[in-house]
């Protein structure tokens, strides 16, 4: 009977500490894994550039302390990002600051050097219809996530925004 409980104790505790003598993914697993992530994101066409930091022409760069993002589907482009610098024409509406924009219509152009992407997003169209302003976004995406953006628009200055990419958070209703 001694054995028996015996057994039934070390039992329990090899088969509750297996998983704590599990091995862990070494840095290099981890850093392929991530790779991995990052290119079936930009292959699917499907992803968020989430802004951390801004780079005005002629100003201080700052941290942001707001969500700021540009949002890639294959039938979606939308932008949410905040400006600062010269602009060289006064927005229609003086309530509708920073760089916004919502298209159905726009070219996805991305070239794969090792690991890293340079994607090249051209509006042609933005909301409401007619207006275009800004030109084109080129961001870049390292094999971590790591991300630059440059932001080039008809009336205003280019900017640059720094942070990362990551897949599209699903909303819950």
């Amino acid at each position: 009977m001694k054995n028996l409980k015996l057994f039934c104790v070390t039992l329990i505790c090899a088969v509750g500490l297996s998983p704590a003598f599990a091995q862990k993914p070494t840095k290099a697993e981890k850093k392929a894994a991530k790779i991995a992530e990052i290119t079936r994101l930009i292959n699917s066409g499907s992803y968020v550039f989430k802004a951390d930091y801004v780079i005005p022409n002629g100003i201080p760069s700052r941290n942001l302390t707001s969500d700021y993002d540009v949002t890639v589907t294959p039938n979606k482009l939308e932008v949410w990002l905040p400006f600062f610098g010269r602009a060289y024409a006064p927005p229609r509406d003086p309530t509708d600051g920073g760089i916004k924009l919502t298209t159905a219509n726009f070219t996805n152009k991305v070239v794969n050097k090792k690991n890293t992407w340079e994607i090249t997003l051209t509006p042609k169209e933005q909301n409401p219809p007619g207006v275009k302003d800004v030109r084109y976004l080129q961001l870049s995406v390292g094999s971590d996530g790591y991300a630059s953006l440059r932001v080039t628009s008809l009336n205003k200055e280019p900017i640059s925004f720094n942070g990362h990419v990551e897949a599209i958070e699903v909303k819950k209703s």
